[in-house]
Parts: C-alpha cells; structure tokens; sequence
C-alpha cells in the first residue's frame, strides 16, 4: 500500500472514529508500566524511569497494522532523531493487535526499530490518559502527550488524522528547551 493510498485510508478512517477527550496541559501524567518491543526485542516500559532521562512523547494509536497507524508510526520513525536531539523520546502504545506489536516495533515500513512500542490489553492505560476510542473502547484513540520530566502534561494532540500529531509534538518537545 503507498503512502498516499494510507494518508487516504486515515482520513476515511477518522471520520469514522473521532478521538475522546484527553487529559489537560498541566495535569499530572499517569505512570504505568507496560510490556513493550523494541526492533522487536521485548522489554518492560516504565513512564518513571523514562522521564529522568527528559521528556517523553506518548502517542496512543487504536490497532498495529491499520492504515493510519502504520502511517503514524512511519512518521515517528522519520522525525526520531529530531525527537532525540530536542532531548525527548517516544514511546507508542496501543490496545489493538497487541499479539502483532514485535513485527510492527521492527518493520521498517512501520518503527523501524527506532522506538518503542508498548501492549496496552484491554485500554487500562488508554483508559487513564482519556484515551479511548469512543466507538470502539477496547482500543485507544489517537491521542498524543508531552510529558515533561516532572511527571506534567505539557502538550496534547487529540486527533485520529494521523498527520499532524509529529509536527504538533516535535513542536511542544522543542517549546520545552525555551
């Protein structure tokens, strides 16, 4: 499937399904721990232990292998290293095909490899983040955060249009060194 066909899939996609509400700018970030893959490599994910490394983008993304969440985790794994020179990381986190998160964390159409990506069975995670998907709740919404190393929301992007949520939080990550 080429990109366009993908970008075209995502918009149809979230029409269908608009995002819930989110948690606000300011508001404490939940911590969790979660099973994670890494160029399909599995490992355990704790939000504490990323953020005395600096700020954390968590990007919520309903199913691996879905049109737009292929093409969201595409363009993460574009923007990675502008990401790492801000100083942040990335982490993805989805209730949806769980069971296929090893392959989707190594593809090279998908991750790549260059972050990870954390199983969230049954959305509890999604679920406290306010990110679930309103239609279809045993999945999470689209929904990104910047998470500052003081445990603090300092940016979010709801939305299930897959295009914008890099730009929106490479920009809140870069707001953060000002």
């Amino acid at each position: 499937m080429t990109l366009r066909t993908q970008l075209a899939a995502a918009v149809l996609i979230a029409a269908a399904f608009p995002a819930s509400a989110a948690l606000k700018v300011g508001d404490r970030a939940p911590d969790f721990k979660a099973p994670a893959y890494l160029a399909g490599e599995p490992f355990e994910y704790t939000l504490a232990d990323a953020l005395q490394k600096g700020p954390v983008v968590v990007y919520f993304f309903p199913a691996a292998h879905t049109p737009g969440c292929n093409l969201e985790a595409h363009l993460f794994s574009e923007a990675i290293d502008e990401f790492k020179a801000a100083g942040a990381s990335v982490i993805g986190i989805t209730a949806g095909n769980t069971d296929q998160l090893a392959d989707f964390s190594r593809e090279t159409e998908h991750c790549g490899g260059k972050f990870p990506v954390a199983a969230d069975p049954g959305a509890k995670i999604a679920a406290q983040y306010d990110a679930v998907l309103d239609r279809k709740p045993e999945w999470s919404s689209r929904t990104s955060y910047v998470i500052a190393p003081s445990g603090r929301i300092s940016a979010v992007h709801a939305d299930m249009n897959p295009n914008q949520h890099v730009k929106s939080m490479l920009d809140a990550v870069r707001a953060l060194g000002k």
